[in-house]
């Protein structure tokens, strides 16, 4: 699919991505699942083969850091899914971020960055980046016009939608015009919203990018990340950045990825469901100052075909944090996002966090906000657990 095709509606997009993780073709041994190619080298049968192979007549695995047959399939299945022609999977999301931006960058080039990022993608800008004279300028991401001011001279735009911790939903169709109108690559992280919700490549932005780690695995038992889009742009991240970072994703994560697409479609869907249901009742309880919901505001923005597990909410002073978070019972302390258990997180405690001596960094959030990832315990369990949390931990 183009950059210039629509997307269906919510509910076709979720159909398509349903049939295209449901079953595979011609698996070994016709196998239901597709067997594990466990194996760090393969062998030649000639000289002539192995010739033809180095000088790129012809195309098989060699090493597993450049190819893999399961980590191929995996590949070719989130392609798929993201309306790509190719993908690179990672040993990490922070891997595939590194890789591609620093494939498309150079020293003294700017980047223009959707403010609110993801905090380790801001560190790695702020305190690995400008080493290099890579500089980059924070934008709201709904100031159509200040992102139209900043463009000329970037050389690359990094996208969320919606943004990391308070959620904000931008019109990715007219910011990606914009970055191609300017002659820029697009990346976007849609780590958040899967391609079962939302598929960038479909709205003009050039590259994709998931931490595969959150839903794309959904176990919360591997570590991983991946990029999609064109041949020509992904060939450019294969040959510039991708052998010699080393972040190559393994086969056996690979082969968890798989597992996890299959079911992806499903699992959004009830993640979407009763994450929605606790955020409207948040809204309407005391002591909570505002939720971060992208389906709380007015519609969703074009493209955003529905919502996930994760949002955000703001406590009154006078709440005590520390003892709300340590009165909720199934709603557990940690990073990360994306599988079955639900998490919370406060802001400050993310705030403090360190990259290295002296490297704290401010992502410009709000201390007294808190994050969630609502999981599939089941909405009214975890709503009792909030509340009841909430009542422990605000004044009387």
């Amino acid at each position: 699919m183009s950059g210039h095709d629509k997307p269906g509606d919510a509910e076709e997009q979720a159909e398509q991505a349903a049939l295209l993780v449901a079953h595979d073709e011609m698996n070994e041994f016709d196998a239901v699942v597709p067997p594990i190619v466990q194996t760090s080298l393969f062998t030649f049968s000639s000289y002539r083969e192995m010739l033809e192979t180095y000088r790129g007549e012809r195309t098989r695995p060699v090493y597993t850091r450049g190819l893999n047959p399961t980590v191929r399939r995996f590949e070719e299945m989130l392609a798929a899914l993201e309306g790509g022609e190719d993908a690179l999977g990672f040993a990490s999301g922070m891997a595939a971020i590194a890789s591609t931006v620093m494939a498309f960058v150079e020293p003294g080039d700017r980047i223009l960055c959707v403010r609110h990022v993801y905090p380790d993608a801001y560190r790695l800008f702020e305190l690995l980046l400008k080493r290099y004279r890579v500089s980059v300028t924070y934008v709201d991401g709904r100031d159509e016009a200040a992102f139209a001011a900043a463009l000329p001279g970037a050389r690359l735009l990094y996208l969320e939608s919606p943004t990391s911790w308070t959620m904000e939903a931008l019109d990715v169709p007219a910011l990606a015009a914009l970055a191609r109108a300017a002659g820029i690559v697009s990346v976007i992280d849609n780590s958040w919203a899967t391609p079962v919700f939302q598929r960038p490549l479909a709205l003009g932005v050039d590259l994709v990018l998931h931490s595969a780690s959150k839903y794309l695995g959904g176990h919360s038992d591997v570590v991983a990340g991946v990029v999609a889009g064109s041949s020509e742009l992904i060939g450019r991240i294969r040959q510039a950045t991708y052998p010699y970072l080393g972040g190559k994703l393994s086969p056996f994560d690979a082969w968890l990825l798989i597992r996890g697409l299959r079911t992806l479609p499903w699992r959004m869907r009830a993640h979407q469901e009763a994450a929605l249901s606790i955020a409207r009742r948040l809204a309407a309880r005391n002591f909570v100052t505002a939720v971060h919901h992208p389906a709380l505001r007015n519609a969703l923005p074009a493209g955003l075909g529905g919502t996930s597990g994760l949002f955000s909410f703001i406590l009154a002073e006078g709440v005590d944090i520390p003892a709300f978070t340590d009165r909720l019972r199934l709603f557990k302390l940690g990073v990360s996002w994306g599988g079955h258990e639900s998490l919370v997180v406060p802001a400050e405690l993310v705030r403090q966090q360190r990259a290295g001596p002296n490297s704290s960094v401010d992502f410009g959030v709000d201390p007294r906000m808190v994050r969630l990832h609502v999981g599939l315990e089941g909405a009214e369990a975890l709503w009792k657990d909030l509340d009841a949390a909430l009542d422990a931990a605000s004044p009387v």
